[in-house]
């Protein structure tokens, strides 16, 4: 029934009585949803009860009557306030609220710490198993070391001393070559 008022599958539109109660119709929708209203019981019952509604509503907005707040009505909202604040001034309130701000706050870091074991310490246990990893490692290292030695001391004890002493220019001549590697080696990395 919106300015036209064709609807062919179903011609009763809850909206169109809206828009006839509005006055938004033109003349020949309006005698078009008229006539309309006067044949179709539903829509007839829909539009008594829309007007109904609004009636209703206009006296309920229309009515000018007022009441008056009591004498002293601001006084006496503010004296029961501060009554039904005076048992927060009692020793045992306070002690109370202390008790129930423990207790929220021991939960709360209850449910922080189930976060921060994520965040704080699962990277710490994996610092400290890199670590575990590394001193593994010097100590095998360092036991490899010993061992190696005491097999050359070993050796160097069963044998002559002319073997001895080339054992030693070998080794000396060992670390001489083995350090001119590592200065070229810097100096090659430096360069590039």
């Amino acid at each position: 029934m919106t300015e036209g008022m064709d609807h062919i599958d179903n011609p009763c539109q809850s909206e169109d009585i809206s828009v006839y109660l509005d006055g938004e119709l033109t003349a020949a929708s309006l005698d078009r949803f008229e006539q309309h209203v006067k044949d179709c019981l539903p829509c007839a019952n829909e539009l008594r009860a829309q007007r109904q509604l609004l009636c209703t509503l206009d006296v309920a907005f229309n009515d000018s009557r007022t009441f008056d707040l009591p004498k002293n009505f601001a006084r006496v909202v503010t004296v029961s306030a501060e009554n039904d604040l005076s048992m927060i001034r009692h020793r045992h309130e306070r002690k109370r609220a202390l008790q129930l701000c423990v207790v929220l706050g021991l939960v709360s870091f209850g449910l922080l710490g189930a976060a921060t074991r994520t965040i704080v310490f699962d990277p710490l246990q994996s610092g400290f198993r890199t670590a575990r990893v590394l001193f593994d490692f010097l100590f095998q290292a360092l036991s490899d070391a010993g061992a190696t030695a005491s097999v050359l001391v070993r050796m160097v004890g069963r044998t002559q001393p002319a073997s001895l002493a080339l054992l030693t220019i070998g080794f000396i001549a060992s670390l001489f070559f083995l350090s001119l590697l590592i200065v070229r080696y810097r100096r090659a990395e430096i360069i590039e």
